[in-house]
């Protein structure tokens, strides 16, 4: 059998009538052409079944169209509705996705921001939690961090966290708490979560309440979170509200609390936070800040689009929290 020839550039211009370079513009969207040479062009593309070279056009162009997302887990209603908004956003752009759940590994994270800077990658965006990561104050290359802080450079998309500790705070107070206690990430973790223990902290000290944070780092396996939220309850019985810094550290107090007879919310109000789709038919009786994380996913692409672009000093942008009302708080 005689094989096929591979159809070349040379053969869709030569159908088309038009020139090599006409058709490589019109492949990588370059300079002006009518829409007739245009239709020509895909026309002939179509009838030979021609495909583009991948990696020629990635060196004519110098992209590649793809993007990395470095993120704690999936395993996470709020990471994984982060992550799919991100994806469906980027694919809808002309991106693809290279994920890359670190597990706050920065040697993974390390891995993901080498591939940006050996331009295997048009751009980064990134919510580990991962501290010291020197590359990122070397690089004015296009990264969007969502929710943490990573470099004066570097913009980030976060929700209005002290906002929404005010809210959560706010609603225990006026539900009659008097002895409220807070979870959160250690106080050297730089990620907006902090600005949740602020306003939780104000709000206590304006109602001459004290303040307690048990601290909780994202990634504690779930048998030693249960183990510090059974200590809480040791060690403060006094305790009648918790305001959680995640939806998921939420169900686990109720869990913890409800294994120690204390009724909620007779006995114990809980308040939580992220509001993502998944918690919200899983356990839709929880009281939570809702962060808009599908909006958080369209405005990161956007940032990190306008600095692929080329544009400079990209501004970060802070998004509006919600209260939502259940039962539990």
């Amino acid at each position: 059998m005689e094989k096929r020839r591979q159809v070349k550039l040379e053969d869709v211009a030569a159908l088309a009538g038009v020139s090599k370079t006409t058709v490589s513009r019109v492949l990588n969207n370059r300079g002006y052409l009518s829409e007739t040479t245009k239709q020509r062009v895909h026309e002939a593309m179509e009838q030979l079944h021609y495909r583009p070279n991948a990696i020629a056009r990635q060196l004519f162009t110098q992209k590649t169209n793809l993007v990395g997302l470095v993120f704690p887990t999936v395993n996470d209603p709020f990471f994984g509705q982060l992550e799919a908004g991100l994806d469906e956003c980027l694919y809808e752009n002309g991106y693809r996705t290279l994920m890359g759940n670190s597990q706050n590994n920065p040697q993974k994270e390390e891995q993901y921001l080498q591939l940006l800077l050996n331009h295997q990658i048009d751009g980064l965006i990134v919510g580990a939690h991962n501290q010291a990561m020197p590359d990122y104050l070397q690089t004015n290359l296009p990264i969007v961090s969502i929710e943490r802080a990573v470099a004066p450079q570097i913009p980030v998309v976060a929700s209005d966290n002290y906002r929404g500790g005010q809210l959560a705070t706010q609603r225990l107070l006026d539900a009659g708490c008097q002895h409220i206690i807070h979870t959160n990430y250690p106080k050297d973790v730089m990620t907006t979560n902090q600005d949740r223990r602020k306003a939780y902290e104000d709000l206590m000290s304006q109602a001459g309440y004290p303040a307690i944070t048990y601290e909780v780092n994202y990634d504690t396996p779930m048998e030693e979170k249960k183990a510090i939220f059974a200590r809480l309850f040791d060690e403060h019985p006094e305790v009648d509200g918790i305001f959680a810094d995640n939806d998921t550290n939420a169900g686990l107090i109720i869990q913890v609390a409800k294994a120690r007879g204390r009724r909620v919310p007779e006995d114990l109000k809980v308040v939580g936070f992220d509001g993502a789709d998944g918690t919200r038919i899983l356990f839709p009786e929880l009281t939570t800040v809702q962060q808009s994380i599908d909006q958080m996913a369209a405005v990161a692409v956007n940032l990190l689009e306008q600095q692929i672009a080329g544009q400079t000093n990209v501004e970060s942008v802070t998004l509006p929290v919600t209260l939502l009302e259940g039962t539990t708080g």
